[in-house]
């Protein structure tokens, strides 16, 4: 890998990881595409950039993190679902990974989308803020996030999906799906790390660097970007999107 693929990948982790369509996806295609190897290393790259939105989140959202204790009880709540289903279950969730799977979820993601903003124009919500969510819509926006161990199903759409159709606002769905990132991207990548850990290599410390950096300033861009369009407009064009990217990912033959 040279530091030009890992600025990339850097780039394509940090757009895709927030916004709902399949990171996973996304950063496969962009390997395969460049010719990188899939290797130990690599594994360990993956990793690192995978973490660094998770700073730009807890920047973005500074405030309401550090002056309530409130916020951090539901995403406990909310990660439980996940977390428990996650450790009993990840043998066979690992066993599911295949490119037909991935694409064939990213096909239906879409369509669920384009089906709720059908639905959500004409149902309307009751959670205006991001304080008003209670602690059953977290924990049901838990057992939504649970379905991103599905391979192909996008953690921040299942979520932003599940908090609209619980009754919250477009916007507080949104912020609430970006910082239950923060306890489930942390456990994931942890878990990874601990598992795997004999088996990574850090050698690459420029190109680690480099794509961590990216990752971050990236990953903060586009959750700013991602707030504001979708505050003025809807998901239509994310669900459209997904879509279209999975009938072409099915062409394309993505290896994962």
């Amino acid at each position: 890998m040279t530091l030009y693929e890992a600025a990339i990948l850097g780039i394509v982790e940090g757009v895709t990881e927030f916004l709902p369509v399949s990171s996973t996806a996304h950063i496969a295609l962009t390997s395969q595409m460049m010719g990188v190897a899939q290797d130990d290393f690599m594994n360990a790259f993956n990793i690192i950039i995978q973490i660094a939105p998770i700073f730009s989140i807890m920047i973005i959202y500074y405030s309401t993190l550090f002056q309530s204790l409130e916020i951090w009880k539901k995403l406990i709540v909310a990660f439980i679902p996940t977390g428990i289903i996650g450790l009993l279950f990840h043998k066979q969730i690992e066993v599911m990974f295949s490119a037909n799977s991935i694409v064939l979820w990213m096909i239906a993601t879409g369509v669920f989308f384009l089906i709720l903003e059908f639905i959500y124009t004409r149902r309307g919500h009751h959670t205006f803020e991001l304080e008003e969510v209670s602690y059953k819509q977290a924990l049901f926006v838990g057992f939504f996030q649970a379905l991103s161990l599905i391979p192909g199903i996008s953690r921040s759409g299942s979520t932003i999906l599940g908090g609209m159709l619980l009754g919250m606002k477009r916007e507080v769905s949104m912020s609430f799906s970006f910082l239950l990132a923060i306890p489930t991207m942390t456990a994931a990548s942890g878990y990874t790390l601990f598992k795997e850990y004999s088996s990574l290599t850090f050698d690459g410390a420029s190109m680690l660097l480099v794509g961590f950096i990216v990752s971050f300033v990236v990953g903060w861009l586009a959750v700013k970007s991602f707030l504001a369009i979708v505050s003025k407009y809807n998901f239509t064009p994310f669900g459209i999107y997904l879509i279209a990217s999975g009938i072409l990912f099915g062409i394309f033959g993505v290896e994962l």
